[in-house]
């Protein structure tokens, strides 16, 4: 067979290739191919409709929900923030309506009309995630929110298709007012700020309801970028195209009909302020806020509540006074101590609390060198004695009580006392024989004497005339809190149990505020999104009558004139108590004016935070004392917090009557008193306007009769020397439940 033969059988039959072409076509009509489509798409639809009934609406992601906690002066000014994110939600309420519309301006026009998904938009976000084009716009606000809310930031196609399913059940459960309020409350504007709250203030120090429309527009355009929109560090590019988008957002807010045209024209580029680090808890900062956290936990918020974060936490506290506060203690302290190079300097610790009277706010509180460097706080540790800042307390518990000498005697700032160190109390169940400051001998002297020059054996005296259970109640009564290391004897006379500046401050307040409970608040106001804490009043009821805290008032105005505390006065009137502890651990002074009452403590602590140690020779050679550095911080303060001075005047109501019994003559033994030692004598590098200035007159009325000594000295002395506070070994724990903690 030739070739041209063996080829032909390959060769194909025209009539047979006409019919297969024809098969093909008859195949593929056009009926046949929309058929096809419509089929698919109804699978299509199936499978989304399985989809959307498989896919739930899911719990909020955890980093959605997360906020901080913003803490603020009592003039509003932020003082800190804490938590992981820096995010406050705030209502829709409180968003000017301008400025919500300039959102839906910037990002979803439709926004109030459609069904929560741009089909396309997410049909070519889809695409472009597929063909490794990255992510793609277009997406509703709804579907922002979705993604902000409940999901994740992850490009995928699984995520893109929730997106869309959950943005359709979002869009019919929820209302359009919550959506927007979510969308806003969750992005991400740059500077760390998540939500419009956060947002206001990193750009423009206001918060949310201050901001205006043009504000509101520059932040809706920086959704669009953070970073590179950011004023501040935008290239000179990037500033074009926020300009060009900002004027985009109003444009379309005329267009909308949200804005008129006439103030459309007036707007300018509001630039943002530049960016400030957000407060931190160094300084007096973390003592603030701990302080602030403890106070809310006590009045019913929990702790787990204030760790979710969201609370807007205003606290009472005077930005100026807090100023003035923490200067008196740099310049009357902490300038003359040498921490680093002096290990005796390291073991000063200071702390000090400002209450204003009328209202109980704390205005100001000092809680140590700084609470990143020394973590407990000394303004409201209870694990030191007051010492002789107790006294005043047995002073009204005795006037409160009616209450008699061992001979019979009313009991009144006139009565007379044997003032002899190491007198033995006369009628009491327990021996006690307490040893003046220097062992000095007073001889008969009168109450108000005795509360002038802090005489620790009258008022051990005073105590059991009185009964330490009732002089207990009547500190309890006035604040101080119980502990299992508080027993009723005579020592307690001398403030032998555990005290913070802020309890002394508050006992100290009620006796100012003529006898009505003073329970110090350092929480103004405390608000969360949807809910406010209740707080209860600083003021409470009368616990002490008034002319039993104005007597001691009165009393307390002479240590101040005349007596250990003359290092306190100044251009106002004032009454205050000084207080040595035991082997000197402890020095205080507590005092007030009738406008702020403050309580000043220094203490000795070991460098470790392990334990206590003396004071003396620390500030000064010798030893430390209320009267001292204590009064003179006190000083320094209250002329600053009152702006130099204060005519203000104590209004008192004592009885006259209660002043039985002349003043004695002095004995040669009494001087110096405790302010007036050598050692606490200013230092030539001090102004003149910091020595001490008694101006004020005494106000009280000088006794008439004759002194008549309650008993005199038998038995054997006991006890410790000086203005101490103690007959034994000082607890290293009073309050008992190991209070070493930022708690008041």
């Amino acid at each position: 067979m030739g070739r041209a033969e063996a080829r032909q059988p390959r060769q194909r039959d025209p009539r047979r290739a006409k019919s297969e072409g024809a098969g093909i076509r008859r195949f593929f009509t056009l009926r046949k191919l929309l058929g096809g489509f419509l089929l698919c798409c109804l699978l299509a639809m199936g499978a989304f409709y399985v989809v959307y009934l498989l896919v739930p609406v899911p719990t909020a992601n955890a980093q959605a929900t997360m906020q901080s906690n913003v803490y603020k002066y009592s003039n509003g000014k932020i003082l800190a923030r804490t938590g992981e994110i820096n995010r406050e939600i705030v209502g829709l309420e409180k968003i000017p309506v301008d400025v919500q519309k300039s959102f839906v301006a910037a990002e979803n026009k439709t926004f109030y009309e459609d069904s929560g998904v741009d089909i396309k938009g997410t049909a070519r976000g889809v695409l472009n995630t597929v063909t490794g084009k990255g992510k793609q716009g277009g997406s509703t606000i709804t579907q922002q929110y979705v993604k902000n809310y409940y999901l994740d930031q992850d490009q995928t196609v699984s995520r893109k298709l929730k997106e869309l399913v959950i943005s359709l059940k979002v869009d019919q459960q929820m209302k359009k007012p919550e959506i927007l309020a979510g969308y806003m409350n969750t992005s991400y504007y740059g500077r760390g700020a998540y939500g419009i709250q956060a947002a206001a203030q990193a750009y423009y120090r206001v918060d949310a309801d201050k901001l205006n429309v043009a504000q509101g527009a520059y932040l809706a355009a920086l959704l669009q970028a953070p970073n590179q929109y950011d004023w501040s560090m935008a290239s000179g590019t990037g500033k074009k195209l926020v300009t060009e988008r900002w004027n985009y957002v109003l444009d379309n807010m005329v267009e909308e009909g949200w804005l008129p045209q006439s103030e459309r024209a007036g707007l300018t580029f509001p630039e943002p302020k530049a960016p400030k680090a957000a407060p931190g808890m160094e300084g007096q900062t973390g003592y603030l806020v701990e302080a602030a956290n403890q106070e809310l936990m006590r009045q019913g918020v929990s702790e787990e509540d204030i760790k979710a974060g969201g609370w807007t936490i205003t606290l009472n506290i005077d930005e100026g006074r807090q100023k003035d506060l923490v200067k008196a203690v740099d310049r009357q302290l902490e300038e003359k101590l040498d921490r680093k190079g002096d290990k005796a300097d390291a073991t000063v610790q200071a702390g000090a609390t400002s209450v204003d009277p009328k209202t109980g706010r704390v205005v100001a509180l000092y809680g140590g060198i700084g609470a990143t460097e020394h973590w407990m706080s000394n303004a409201t540790r209870r694990d030191y004695q007051p010492a002789s800042t107790f006294k005043p307390i047995v002073l009204a518990s005795a006037l409160e009580n009616d209450s008699e000498t061992q001979d019979g005697r009313a009991i009144g700032l006139g009565t007379i006392y044997d003032g002899t160190s190491k007198r033995p109390v006369q009628g009491g169940d327990t021996e006690f024989a307490p040893e003046n400051e220097d062992d000095r001998d007073y001889g008969p002297v009168t109450v108000q004497r005795a509360t002038n020059k802090s005489i620790n054996s009258v008022y051990a005296q005073m105590i059991v005339d009185v009964g330490p259970d009732k002089v207990k109640k009547t500190a309890l009564d006035l604040g101080l809190k119980d502990s299992k290391d508080w027993p009723e004897q005579p020592a307690m006379s001398l403030g032998t149990m555990g005290a913070s500046p802020w309890d002394m401050a508050g006992a100290y307040a009620t006796l100012d505020n003529h006898g009505k409970k003073v329970t110090p608040s350092i929480v103004k106001s405390a608000e969360h999104k949807d809910r406010r804490a209740e707080l209860q009043d600083p003021i409470g009821e009368q616990v002490l009558s008034r002319e039993s805290a104005d007597t001691v008032t009165q009393a307390m105005t002479g240590v101040v004139e005349e007596g250990s505390g003359v290092n306190a006065a100044g251009e106002y009137e004032a009454a205050g108590k000084t207080g040595t502890s035991e082997n000197n651990r402890s020095a205080w002074f507590v005092g007030y004016t009738p406008e702020l009452v403050t309580a000043v403590g220094l203490f000795g602590e070991k460098t470790d935070g392990t334990g206590q140690v003396t004071l003396t020779d620390t500030i000064n050679p010798g030893r430390a004392n209320g009267g001292g550095v204590p009064a003179r911080i006190w000083r320094a303060y209250t002329t600053g917090a009152l702006d130099g001075g204060s005519d203000a005047q104590f209004d008192l109501e004592v009885d006259e009557s209660a002043d039985v019994g002349a003043e004695p003559a002095q004995t040669p033994t009494e001087e110096p008193t405790e302010s007036e030692s050598p050692s606490e004598e200013p230092t030539e590098s001090e102004s003149p306007s910091e020595e001490p200035t008694p101006t004020r007159t005494p106000t009280r009325t000088p006794p008439s009769t004759p002194p008549t000594p309650t008993a005199t000295p038998t038995g054997d002395p006991t006890g410790d020397p000086g203005d101490t506070g103690a007959t034994g070994g000082e607890p290293e724990d009073p309050t008992g439940n190991g209070e070493n903690l930022l708690r008041p």
